[in-house]
């Protein structure tokens, strides 16, 4: 029998990582950084489940970074194939994946400073951005719908999934003891009204599927792009109308450049005021010319093709100095920066200088994942710490749902029925727990057998067989405990410090202060 191991993205939504060993060989579907809270991202920093080095190929569903971020890694650890991927993916990764590296580099040498003053021993970044550089030579691009052998006994077909540029499903036939395992591998689907993209497609039949289920427990209002459109519209001149800036934070690779289409054809109409709009990003002015590069592929396009993400009003910006610039627009600006959640980037900083003014907006146009900065100021925290100093949040905080690149739940349950039949089973994976035990009853009610609708845990074996039911072959202790997940100690440590010290500027005298202080290291002690 193959052994399928989930190796991330097992209850959580980053780190998505497949394992398949089977008679016809070993290989990877995605090999994704682990984001979200720090306890989380630590997993970054420890061993692969599996031997990098006896990994012959890998198949990558597309660019974002929780599918891809680890692949210098592997690269580092000792992985010498090949990666196969659609040619727009392997466009975004040469500046995503080297983008990656330097932040890596960059963590390693800020931390190590830290560790050096307290002479503790110095770590390693995950990877380097000479680990980037062999990876992007291994990469192999492959068309959509067109059948490829990585090796024999494999067989392998790329579908579009509707998520991002060059986004694929991809749909896997291995050969097993004389016949063949087929599977499919949604990656990451996109929502049928998407700009840019037409919706996901896939043929049906399958031993096994592996869903994402990131919105498997919600479901949006009923929106068509227009409709989009005009809520965006609302909620910038309702910010604008407020006196200060509009924040939107955003991820940099095709959020972003939805964003800038929209507000362009805004800005066109009249519908908004004639506000100057910055998209300060690196990455997404990059990732914006990769777009252009396949714009006469991409669908509704509502502004002229040779004016897409041009607009007078648009000011891309690239260098420290003028990312720095903005600081002193006080008014009248819409801002654009990831990352997309606030766990990185140069959004922090127009989070401190925006967040802490009554006049200003804060827009969200994405998933937050718990433990994120992103998600703590969505869940109505009245003070947040950012790069270690507190800030009282005072900007309106706004949420605007639509722009989400994955598919909800009524598009998930159908784009799965309509892949059947499901012979051996359907893995829900790439989803918070609730999220996959929705999506999942929700499935059990229109028909699909609850014995063969799967809810892995991290580093969880299975046995394949063609037409059988999955076997559970191995739940190894997990390298994460599961209550991390959403919250970790982290995260209490910074509600503490804010609290700590709300209450301590709310205590009149100083010996009162003082005695507060006495009692609580009396408990430490």
């Amino acid at each position: 029998m193959a052994t399928l191991t989930f190796c991330g993205a097992a209850g959580t939504v980053t780190g998505s990582c497949s394992h398949i060993e089977s008679e016809s060989g070993r290989f990877l579907i995605d090999c994704g950084l682990f984001q979200g809270n720090r306890t989380t991202q630590e997993l970054n920093y420890g061993p692969f489940p599996f031997d990098a080095s006896r990994v012959e190929f890998l198949i990558l569903t597309h660019a974002h970074i929780d599918h891809s971020g680890l692949l210098p890694k592997l690269t580092k650890s000792g992985f010498k194939g090949t990666i196969y991927a659609t040619g727009p993916t392997i466009d975004l990764l040469q500046f995503m994946l080297r983008d990656s590296a330097f932040i890596q580099e960059s963590n390693a040498e800020r931390v190590n400073k830290k560790r050096a003053r307290r002479d503790q021993p110095l770590i390693e970044p995950v990877y380097t951005i000479q680990d980037a550089e062999l990876t992007l030579r291994k990469m192999e691009s492959v068309d959509y719908e067109q059948w490829f052998e990585p090796k024999d006994g494999v067989r392998v077909r790329f579908w579009n999934a509707g998520h991002l540029l060059g986004s694929a499903s991809a749909e896997i036939h291995v050969a097993e003891k004389g016949e063949t395992i087929k599977m499919l591998f949604s990656g990451d689907l996109g929502p049928e009204e998407k700009v840019f993209h037409p919706e996901p497609d896939a043929p049906t039949g399958y031993d096994y599927i592996v869903s994402e289920s990131t919105y498997g427990d919600r479901e949006r209002e009923d929106y068509t792009l227009a409709k989009r459109r005009d809520a965006m519209r609302e909620e910038l001149v309702r910010g604008l109308n407020r006196g200060g800036n509009v924040v939107i934070p955003s991820f940099a690779v095709e959020r972003s450049q939805e964003l800038l289409h929209d507000i362009a054809v805004l800005l066109n109409s009249g519908e908004i005021p004639d506000a100057t709009v910055y998209l300060d990003s690196p990455m997404a002015r990059k990732a914006t010319e990769v777009f252009i590069k396949y714009s006469a592929a991409m669908e509704d396009i509502e502004v002229d093709e040779a004016e897409l993400f041009r607009h007078e009003n648009f000011r891309l910006v690239e260098s420290v100095q003028q990312s720095k610039a903005i600081n002193e627009v006080k008014r009248g600006a819409i801002i654009i920066s990831a990352s997309g959640m606030c766990t990185a980037g140069r959004i922090k900083h127009h989070l401190k200088n925006n967040i802490h003014r009554r006049e200003s907006t804060i827009l969200f146009v994405g998933y937050q994942s718990p433990g994120t900065l992103g998600h703590i100021i969505t869940s109505g925290a009245k003070q947040v710490r950012i790069h270690g100093k507190e800030y009282k949040v005072k900007a309106e905080i706004r949420r605007l749902g639509n722009y989400s690149a994955h598919a909800d739940q009524s598009e998930l349950i159908d784009w799965i029925l309509e892949r059947g039949p499901v012979l051996g089973g359907l893995f829900l994976n790439h989803g918070d727990d609730d999220a996959r035990a929705g999506l999942r009853e929700l499935l059990i009610e229109r028909g699909l057998d609850g014995n063969k609708v799967v809810l892995p845990v991290f580093d969880e074996s299975f046995s394949l067989s063609p037409g059988q039911r999955a076997q559970s072959a191995a739940k190894p202790e997990p390298r994460i405990d599961p209550s991390q997940l959403d919250r970790d100690w982290h995260n209490d440590y910074a509600a503490f410090i804010l609290q700590l010290s709300t209450r301590l500027q709310s205590i009149d005298t100083a010996q009162q202060r003082r005695e507060l202080i006495v009692r609580l290291a009396d408990v430490l002690n």
